[in-house]
């Protein structure tokens, strides 16, 4: 049994997810974990699968990519061996105006107090700029990372702010 990493990332149509979806289901690969998104028009998808062999994956996905609008990644991953959550599930939200850094300097924040981004998804809507990052913290940081934000988002001149997450939203 094999794990492997895969990334999809092309112009989007309509129908990416089911075609890749059931390549991968049609030579036996188990989708374990995934996230799919449409960026400005563009299509990323990343995942890792269980089952076949790098090659078999690669065979299975060429004839999605044979016309080089999409590109296909595959290489073989290690099982992840310390799955235990390092701290609790916090959600870091910034809203400003753009400015180049703004995620260069949240997430330098977030790491030097401990906090492990696991999700961060940045959106350009007009001239506003907003991001959400899920965080795992241990708690006795947070006021710390709370202190630090505020001190960055005050240089960026942009809204940040940290609050535990719900476990069922998340």
């Amino acid at each position: 049994m094999h794990e492997l990493a895969i990334t999809v990332i092309g112009p989007d149509r309509t129908g990416i997810v089911a075609d890749v979806a059931e390549a991968l289901a049609g030579i036996g690969a188990n989708l374990d974990d995934s996230t799919m998104t449409r960026l400005r028009g563009h299509f990323a998808m990343t995942l890792i699968c269980t089952g076949p062999s790098v090659d078999e994956v690669r065979a299975a996905l060429e004839t999605l990519t044979a016309d080089g609008k999409l590109l296909a990644t595959v290489r073989a991953v290690q099982p992840e061996t310390d799955a235990a959550v390092r701290g609790e599930p916090f959600l870091v939200s910034v809203h400003g105006a753009d400015r180049l850094g703004i995620v260069a300097a949240v997430t330098r924040v977030v790491a030097g107090v401990g906090g492990n981004i696991t999700d961060l998804t940045s959106r350009l809507t007009g001239p506003l700029y907003v991001i959400v990052a899920e965080v795992d913290l241990d708690p006795a940081h947070a006021d710390e990372l709370a202190e630090q934000l505020a001190v960055a988002a005050a240089e960026l001149g942009v809204d940040v702010t940290l609050r535990r997450a719900e476990s069922e939203i998340l």
